[in-house]
């Protein structure tokens, strides 16, 4: 008895509709986020809520707000629109940037290619002509001639599937969009970190210039007090030594501005590089640390929300994630794999008649189960657990570096503004006694050789405290970065306008 032509199609077609049911079995792990940290403060003793304050610019208290967000635009807290002018070129124009951002690019679209080629079925269509000879000698048939070469046109379509029985696709899909995640907290780390590098660039130098005032201001000084050594000598009121020492304090003084010089000319260098210009096409502005303002409120999230804050981490986090997630890739590749395929077409002898109707057609359906592969399957399985943990250890000692870094630049604060104090104080001392030293060498009360030690502690004290004034601007700029930045609130929010905390931060 003859079967019916359908009963196989027809059980190929009841074997698929059986499998797709499987489809909601998706082999693990499944990723979770990680806890938050518990703790309820960045140090081990007590946190302080406000720093000390200092006379003079940049000497003003500090005080911790953790009910206070962090503003998009941080930088604009220091109220100098040279330096928000400056921020915004780098974030237009950078290198760095436009690189994150093809990094990202890459990373969707490899998502989307993925997508296309596993949730959905490949579909294609073929076109052939063959121009061929048979021999039917060759196929037993001997009592008939052999027909002439003949050209054989063939036109169908075919259409492929791979069922997702144990969740391989899907978890790969998983670990695709995780790498997208990543290249998108990367973009977002790049930013903050290239706003931080501008910033800092400028407080430095800002600090550069004003040490060179300093120095130059000094030398003035000690050239006037070298043409009244001079002449004191010509008058027989001081010894040629005095003269020399005079000399030797002003050279020393001028040798101090070169180096001072090179180090302006290469900060402003970076600076253009950060703004994706050569050093010799842009023209940097001149900052200045008195005209920079010292943020008196600054905001201090908790350690719980510093991992959903700081894009490092979160980097981090979905790199973790998408391990996890080549696990359940790897484990399922250890199970069965059914690929279901058909195809139709017209198959003729003349192109006219190509189009005459569908007379080629199949439907079939594979079944692949891995067997014996040496242990390769299993090795990579291993493998992808074993890369899977040391995700989770980088991710974990990427969040201690970030808590890590926010205690230091809290402990860094509290430090500078005792400094700065301590600087200030010494700096008024210095000048008072240099005043009372010039008053005391003019009456005849000191020697020349005292004079010129206290021009050398008046320099050195006003060249510290401005270096103190400068680590106290930068290391606010530090906290600021350390937190986050501020990248999950919209851009063109500038200072925050009320006092409420985040508690939760674009996923």
């Amino acid at each position: 008895m003859i079967k019916p032509y359908m009963k196989e199609p027809f059980q190929i077609i009841v074997l698929a509709a059986v499998a797709i049911l499987w489809v909601g079995c998706a082999v693990g792990p499944n990723f979770h986020k990680p806890n938050p940290s518990a703790s309820q403060t960045y140090v081990s003793d007590t946190q302080p809520s406000e720093t000390m304050e200092a006379k003079g610019p940049g000497g003003n208290a500090q005080r911790f707000n953790t009910g206070m967000d962090i503003p998009a635009q941080w930088w604009s807290l220091f109220h100098s629109d040279s330096l928000d002018r400056l921020v915004r070129l780098a974030l237009d124009d950078s290198p760095t940037l436009m690189q994150a951002q093809a990094k990202l690019k890459q990373a969707q679209e490899d998502f989307n290619a993925q997508t296309g080629a596993t949730q959905y079925p490949a579909v294609d269509a073929r076109l052939s002509i063959t121009r061929q000879q048979v021999d039917l000698v060759s196929y037993g048939i001997s009592n008939f001639p052999n027909p002439g070469p003949f050209t054989l046109y063939n036109a169908s379509v075919s259409a492929s599937y791979t069922l997702d029985l144990f969740g391989g696709n899907r978890r790969a899909l998983e670990g695709l969009k995780a790498k997208v995640d990543y290249q998108v907290f990367e973009l977002e780390a790049a930013r903050q970190t290239l706003v931080a590098n501008v910033v800092s660039t400028a407080i430095k130098q800002a600090s550069l210039r004003a040490k060179i005032d300093i120095v130059q201001n000094l030398m003035d000084a000690q050239s006037q007090q070298m043409a009244i050594t001079e002449e004191r000598y010509k008058a027989g009121g001081v010894s040629v030594l005095d003269v020399q020492n005079q000399s030797i304090l002003l050279d020393q003084t001028k040798a101090l501005l070169p180096p001072l010089k090179k180090q302006l000319a290469q900060v402003n260098d970076q600076l253009a590089v950060y703004l994706g210009r050569e050093p010799a096409e842009v023209k940097i502005d001149k900052f200045d640390l008195n005209s920079l303002h010292l943020p008196e409120e600054l905001p201090l999230s908790l350690p719980s929300s510093l991992a959903r804050q700081r894009p490092d981490i979160r980097a981090a986090e979905a790199l973790w994630h998408q391990a996890s997630a080549n696990v359940g890739v790897a484990t399922a590749n250890l199970f069965p794999q059914i690929t279901l395929s058909g195809s139709f077409g017209s198959q003729r002898i003349s192109a006219g008649d190509i189009l005459s109707g569908v007379n080629i057609w199949n439907i079939a359906g594979n079944l692949m189960q891995p067997i014996f592969h040496g242990g390769e399957l299993w090795a990579k399985k291993r493998s992808a657990v074993a890369a899977y943990d040391e995700a989770a250890a980088a991710y974990r000692q990427t969040a201690l570096k970030g808590l890590q870094e926010v205690a230091d630049t809290l402990h860094a604060l509290d430090a500078d503004a005792r400094t700065l104090q301590a600087m200030t104080d010494t700096t008024d001392h210095a000048r008072t006694g240099y005043e009372i030293a010039q008053r005391q060498y003019q009456l005849g009360g000191i020697s020349h050789l005292a004079l010129l030690d206290a021009q050398r502690q008046l320099l050195q004290t006003e060249m510290d405290r401005v270096q103190a004034q400068a680590d106290r601007y930068a290391d606010t700029a530090a906290l600021l970065y350390a937190l986050g930045g501020g990248w999950w609130k919209p851009l063109s929010e500038n200072v925050p306008v009320d006092s409420t905390s985040t508690t939760e931060i674009q996923k």
